[in-house]
């Protein structure tokens, strides 16, 4: 990804500056508000769930998850090593600064479990090679955080939220930042039921997917 750019949002966390993307990696109204309250608070994480954090990055969304709960058993997927080894050198968010600590040697040791029994798991790779090997029906929440759908719509489409509807439980919920038409209606046509989540930092809200059951047409 080049050289990084820490960039400092306006709740005062840093962000990075990936410059192939000619984006950031958090919403720079608020790196550490969007982890909590775009993902965290609305997907109503509790003790002992199983996440698949896809398009890990800086790990601002796992970590916050971490931050007051235990047992957590979370999956990282992320293709750029370089973005997880500058875990070490930004500044940590005031809010998750000693669980950061105990996390920023992923790139090196790629699973580490905090003194909460909270383990994250760090896969390296694209994630169309990655996420097909992960067990189905296994996750109870995805944090889906990939650049934007007009950057990278790869990774927004049906395709992968095929997967990810696959590697869900039953009732299992996913978060994103984005409420574009096309993420949406490929969500949709997975078979996620699609509802409007927090408005943080945009007049646009975030978008909440739950996993229902599909039926079959006759």
């Amino acid at each position: 990804m080049g050289k990084i750019k820490f960039v400092t949002t306006r709740d005062g966390s840093q962000t990075a500056y990936n410059q192939q993307a000619d984006e950031h990696y958090h919403s720079v109204t608020g790196a550490i508000e969007e982890a909590f309250e775009k993902y965290v608070k609305p997907l109503q994480i509790t003790d002992g769930m199983c996440i698949l954090d896809y398009c890990f990055g800086l790990g601002y969304n796992s970590i916050a998850a971490t931050a007051q709960h235990s047992n957590l058993q979370i999956t990282a997927l992320e293709k750029d090593i370089q973005i997880v080894r500058a875990m070490k050198k930004v500044a940590p968010p005031a809010p998750i600064s000693h669980k950061y600590e105990i996390f920023s040697d992923l790139a090196e040791q790629n699973i580490i479990k905090d003194n909460d029994n909270n383990v994250i798991k760090l896969i390296l790779g694209d994630v169309f090679q990655t996420l097909p090997t992960l067990p189905d029906e296994f996750f109870d929440r995805v944090f889906f955080d990939p650049f934007s759908p007009t950057k990278q719509p790869e990774m927004w489409n049906l395709q992968i939220f095929n997967l990810v509807y696959a590697k869900l439980k039953a009732g299992g919920k996913l978060a994103t930042y984005s409420c574009a038409k096309m993420v949406r209606n490929n969500m949709r046509y997975a078979g996620f039921r699609v509802y409007d989540g927090p408005q943080v930092g945009r007049k646009s809200p975030a978008t909440i997917a739950v996993k229902v059951k599909k039926t079959c047409l006759k």
